[in-house]
């Protein structure tokens, strides 16, 4: 047996009881697997992890019997080791860490009120000086733009609100939007949160 050796071959062989087979399955298609896995985690450690765990699963599914041997070995190992990544990023997205440590902080889970206080009145305070901006506006720009974005209707029914074309509609949103940053830099407004 060499690295040549098909794969079926070497399925047939692992599944017959013969161990090697399947070290030189894992040996063929391990810089492979490995590139593509670190590729999508860009992690030496995570990497072998799931490298492992693909296998594990490999293994499991050829003592099972129930892997259906179609000439396409590699995508079918490839898959599984997507499957993981996947399930990896889940994981670590799931469970926020303190940064610079691998540990999981329960206190990043927990809001700080005054923070959250403090966030709304400032969205309040830009919320109230968006509408004395909106209200500089002329009165087609301002009705359009209401109804898009404080209203959330679509250009469609803007149309068949004024009773003005989608495209005299869509003008109007553009230059109040024009018109809006004009205010903003005239007086030098800044709007964040």
């Amino acid at each position: 047996m060499d690295i040549l050796t098909e794969d079926s071959l070497l399925i047939k062989k692992y599944v017959s009881g013969d161990e090697k087979a399947l070290e030189f399955l894992i040996a063929k298609h391990n810089k492979r697997l490995s590139s593509f896995i670190y590729s999508k985690v860009n992690n030496r450690d995570i990497t072998e992890d799931i490298f492992q765990d693909t296998f594990i699963k490999v293994i499991k599914t050829l003592r099972r019997g129930t892997y259906n041997e179609e000439g396409k070995f590699l995508p079918w190992v490839m898959r599984i080791a997507h499957n993981l990544i996947i399930d990896h990023f889940r994981k670590t997205s799931r469970m926020p860490m303190f940064q610079g440590a691998d540990s999981f902080d329960i206190f990043s889970l927990i809001g700080d009120d005054k923070l959250n206080a403090e966030r709304q009145l400032i969205k309040d305070q830009i919320d109230c000086d968006l509408e004395v901006l909106v209200a500089e506006l002329p009165a087609d720009q301002r009705e359009v733009l209401i109804m898009r974005i404080y209203k959330d209707m679509s250009f469609k029914e803007i149309s068949e609100n004024t009773g003005v074309s989608i495209n005299t509609a869509l003008g109007r949103m553009r230059y109040a939007l024009i018109n809006l940053r004009k205010i903003i830099e005239e007086h030098n407004i800044v709007l964040t949160n």
